[in-house]
Protein backbone atom coordinates (compact mmCIF):
# COMPACT_ATOMS: atom_id res chain seq x y z
CA UNK A 1 0.00 0.00 0.00
CA UNK A 2 1.53 3.19 -0.95
CA UNK A 3 2.31 5.56 1.81
CA UNK A 4 1.58 8.83 -0.12
CA UNK A 5 -2.24 10.33 -0.16
CA UNK A 6 -4.17 12.28 -3.00
CA UNK A 7 -7.47 14.30 -1.91
CA UNK A 8 -9.92 14.56 -4.58
CA UNK A 9 -12.64 17.31 -4.09
CA UNK A 10 -15.38 16.93 -6.56
CA UNK A 11 -14.22 12.86 -6.94
CA UNK A 12 -17.55 11.82 -8.00
CA UNK A 13 -17.21 12.16 -11.90
CA UNK A 14 -15.40 13.95 -14.31
CA UNK A 15 -12.22 15.42 -13.99
CA UNK A 16 -11.87 14.75 -10.62
CA UNK A 17 -12.72 11.29 -11.12
CA UNK A 18 -10.09 11.12 -14.18
CA UNK A 19 -7.57 12.48 -11.37
CA UNK A 20 -8.22 9.72 -9.20
CA UNK A 21 -7.80 7.22 -11.56
CA UNK A 22 -4.94 8.59 -13.00
CA UNK A 23 -3.17 9.20 -9.59
CA UNK A 24 -4.60 5.60 -7.84
CA UNK A 25 -1.21 3.74 -9.02
CA UNK A 26 0.89 5.68 -6.98
CA UNK A 27 -1.61 7.36 -4.41
CA UNK A 28 -3.78 6.23 -1.88
CA UNK A 29 -7.37 8.17 -2.85
CA UNK A 30 -9.77 10.42 -0.53
CA UNK A 31 -12.54 10.53 -2.87
CA UNK A 32 -15.19 13.40 -1.62
CA UNK A 33 -18.43 13.84 -3.49
CA UNK A 34 -21.77 14.15 -2.96
CA UNK A 35 -23.05 10.84 -5.40
CA UNK A 36 -22.53 7.91 -3.20
CA UNK A 37 -22.86 5.59 -6.54
CA UNK A 38 -20.83 7.59 -8.52
CA UNK A 39 -17.97 7.04 -5.67
CA UNK A 40 -18.46 3.53 -5.22
CA UNK A 41 -18.47 3.05 -9.45
CA UNK A 42 -15.07 4.86 -9.08
CA UNK A 43 -13.47 2.88 -6.33
CA UNK A 44 -14.41 -0.20 -8.25
CA UNK A 45 -12.45 1.13 -11.08
CA UNK A 46 -9.88 2.37 -8.69
CA UNK A 47 -9.44 -1.38 -7.49
CA UNK A 48 -9.74 -2.76 -10.91
CA UNK A 49 -6.69 -0.73 -11.31
CA UNK A 50 -4.81 -2.34 -8.26
CA UNK A 51 -5.11 1.29 -6.09
CA UNK A 52 -6.77 1.97 -3.02
CA UNK A 53 -9.91 4.07 -2.17
CA UNK A 54 -11.36 5.73 0.53
CA UNK A 55 -14.25 6.95 -0.03
CA UNK A 56 -15.88 10.12 1.41
CA UNK A 57 -19.66 10.87 -0.04
CA UNK A 58 -20.34 14.77 1.67
CA UNK A 59 -20.79 17.76 0.75
CA UNK A 60 -17.84 20.28 0.62
CA UNK A 61 -20.52 23.17 1.89
CA UNK A 62 -20.85 21.13 5.20
CA UNK A 63 -18.02 22.93 7.13
CA UNK A 64 -18.19 20.51 9.96
CA UNK A 65 -17.96 17.05 7.77
CA UNK A 66 -14.86 18.74 5.95
CA UNK A 67 -13.06 19.72 9.03
CA UNK A 68 -13.79 16.23 10.63
CA UNK A 69 -12.80 14.69 7.32
CA UNK A 70 -9.48 16.49 7.80
CA UNK A 71 -9.17 15.69 11.32
CA UNK A 72 -9.42 11.91 9.95
CA UNK A 73 -7.08 12.43 7.55
CA UNK A 74 -4.22 13.46 10.02
CA UNK A 75 -5.24 11.47 12.48
CA UNK A 76 -4.41 8.44 9.84
CA UNK A 77 -2.06 9.37 7.87
CA UNK A 78 -0.63 12.76 8.96
CA UNK A 79 0.09 14.97 5.75
CA UNK A 80 -1.61 14.95 2.12
CA UNK A 81 0.40 14.77 -0.87
CA UNK A 82 -1.65 16.38 -3.66
CA UNK A 83 -4.93 18.01 -3.06
CA UNK A 84 -7.19 18.71 -6.26
CA UNK A 85 -10.01 20.82 -5.96
CA UNK A 86 -12.67 20.14 -8.52
CA UNK A 87 -15.70 20.21 -7.29
CA UNK A 88 -17.80 23.27 -9.10
CA UNK A 89 -21.85 24.36 -9.93
CA UNK A 90 -23.01 24.75 -12.75
CA UNK A 91 -25.78 27.81 -12.27
CA UNK A 92 -28.07 27.89 -15.36
CA UNK A 93 -27.32 30.41 -17.39
CA UNK A 94 -29.56 33.57 -17.72
CA UNK A 95 -28.65 37.49 -18.16
CA UNK A 96 -27.30 38.85 -15.01
CA UNK A 97 -30.60 41.07 -14.29
CA UNK A 98 -32.74 37.44 -14.57
CA UNK A 99 -30.20 35.18 -12.02
CA UNK A 100 -32.23 33.08 -9.86
CA UNK A 101 -30.99 33.88 -6.87
CA UNK A 102 -31.17 30.24 -5.41
CA UNK A 103 -28.62 29.53 -8.18
CA UNK A 104 -26.39 32.87 -7.26
CA UNK A 105 -26.23 31.78 -3.84
CA UNK A 106 -25.06 27.87 -4.61
CA UNK A 107 -22.87 29.24 -6.94
CA UNK A 108 -21.26 31.38 -4.20
CA UNK A 109 -21.39 28.16 -1.70
CA UNK A 110 -19.51 26.07 -3.79
CA UNK A 111 -17.62 27.97 -6.11
CA UNK A 112 -16.22 30.26 -3.32
CA UNK A 113 -16.63 29.82 -0.18
CA UNK A 114 -16.27 26.47 0.23
CA UNK A 115 -13.32 26.61 -1.57
CA UNK A 116 -12.04 29.23 0.65
CA UNK A 117 -12.88 27.20 3.61
CA UNK A 118 -11.01 24.09 2.27
CA UNK A 119 -7.94 26.34 1.92
CA UNK A 120 -8.08 26.41 5.66
CA UNK A 121 -8.71 23.20 6.54
CA UNK A 122 -6.56 21.67 4.46
CA UNK A 123 -3.58 23.57 4.16
CA UNK A 124 -2.04 22.30 7.65
CA UNK A 125 -2.22 19.03 6.46
CA UNK A 126 0.39 19.95 3.27
CA UNK A 127 3.85 19.88 3.53
CA UNK A 128 6.12 22.32 1.44
CA UNK A 129 6.30 19.60 -1.21
CA UNK A 130 2.97 19.17 -1.44
CA UNK A 131 0.72 20.04 -4.27
CA UNK A 132 -2.75 21.63 -4.68
CA UNK A 133 -4.05 21.74 -7.89
CA UNK A 134 -6.78 24.12 -9.11
CA UNK A 135 -8.50 24.31 -12.34
CA UNK A 136 -9.13 27.68 -14.17
CA UNK A 137 -12.26 27.67 -16.63
CA UNK A 138 -12.74 31.61 -17.19
CA UNK A 139 -15.81 32.56 -18.98
CA UNK A 140 -15.80 36.18 -15.95
CA UNK A 141 -17.59 38.64 -18.09
CA UNK A 142 -18.79 35.89 -20.79
CA UNK A 143 -22.77 36.90 -21.51
CA UNK A 144 -25.03 34.97 -19.57
CA UNK A 145 -22.16 33.41 -17.20
CA UNK A 146 -23.05 36.01 -14.61
CA UNK A 147 -23.16 33.48 -12.08
CA UNK A 148 -20.39 30.87 -12.55
CA UNK A 149 -17.90 33.13 -14.13
CA UNK A 150 -17.71 35.78 -11.53
CA UNK A 151 -17.66 32.72 -9.03
CA UNK A 152 -15.60 30.85 -10.72
CA UNK A 153 -13.15 33.88 -11.60
CA UNK A 154 -13.25 34.84 -7.89
CA UNK A 155 -11.86 31.26 -6.64
CA UNK A 156 -9.05 31.46 -9.54
CA UNK A 157 -8.21 34.56 -7.74
CA UNK A 158 -8.01 33.32 -4.70
CA UNK A 159 -6.16 30.57 -5.41
CA UNK A 160 -3.63 32.76 -7.44
CA UNK A 161 -2.82 34.70 -3.83
CA UNK A 162 -2.30 31.72 -2.14
CA UNK A 163 0.37 30.64 -4.89
CA UNK A 164 2.02 33.94 -4.33
CA UNK A 165 2.00 33.82 -0.34
CA UNK A 166 3.70 30.03 -0.74
CA UNK A 167 6.32 30.43 -2.96
CA UNK A 168 9.04 30.29 -0.61
CA UNK A 169 7.34 28.20 1.93
CA UNK A 170 5.07 25.43 0.06
CA UNK A 171 3.12 23.83 -0.46
CA UNK A 172 2.78 23.93 -4.49
CA UNK A 173 0.00 25.69 -5.61
CA UNK A 174 -1.11 25.02 -8.92
CA UNK A 175 -3.51 26.69 -11.50
CA UNK A 176 -4.43 24.81 -14.51
CA UNK A 177 -6.17 25.18 -17.23
CA UNK A 178 -7.64 21.97 -18.66
CA UNK A 179 -8.73 21.61 -22.50
CA UNK A 180 -12.29 21.62 -23.07
CA UNK A 181 -13.64 18.58 -21.28
CA UNK A 182 -16.74 16.52 -22.18
CA UNK A 183 -18.43 16.55 -19.12
CA UNK A 184 -22.18 16.94 -17.59
CA UNK A 185 -21.43 20.49 -16.45
CA UNK A 186 -20.01 21.27 -19.79
CA UNK A 187 -23.11 20.09 -21.33
CA UNK A 188 -25.11 22.16 -19.25
CA UNK A 189 -23.46 25.27 -20.75
CA UNK A 190 -23.17 24.14 -24.29
CA UNK A 191 -25.89 21.24 -24.80
CA UNK A 192 -25.91 21.59 -28.62
CA UNK A 193 -21.93 21.01 -28.96
CA UNK A 194 -20.05 18.51 -30.98
CA UNK A 195 -18.61 15.96 -27.71
CA UNK A 196 -16.53 14.56 -30.39
CA UNK A 197 -14.47 17.84 -30.11
CA UNK A 198 -13.96 17.13 -26.55
CA UNK A 199 -11.03 16.08 -24.59
CA UNK A 200 -11.80 12.70 -22.56
CA UNK A 201 -11.90 13.92 -18.97
CA UNK A 202 -9.46 10.69 -17.53
CA UNK A 203 -6.73 11.55 -20.57
CA UNK A 204 -6.60 14.78 -20.20
CA UNK A 205 -6.42 13.83 -16.02
CA UNK A 206 -3.29 11.71 -16.79
CA UNK A 207 -1.59 14.98 -19.20
CA UNK A 208 -2.84 17.37 -16.46
CA UNK A 209 -1.08 14.93 -13.52
CA UNK A 210 1.82 14.30 -15.09
CA UNK A 211 2.52 18.27 -15.93
CA UNK A 212 2.64 18.40 -12.21
CA UNK A 213 4.35 15.38 -10.96
CA UNK A 214 6.92 15.37 -13.79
Amino acid sequence: MTDKIALITGASRGLGAGLAEALCGTHHIVAVGRTTGALEELDDRIKAKGGEATLAPMDITNADAMAQLCRSIYDRWGTVDIWAHTAAHAAPLSPADHMDLKGWEKSVDINLTAAGRLIGFVSPLLTKDSHAMFFEDDHSGEKFFGAYGTTKAAQIALARSWAAETVKTGPKVHILKPAPLATALRARFFPGEDRATLAPPAAEAGRLAAAILG
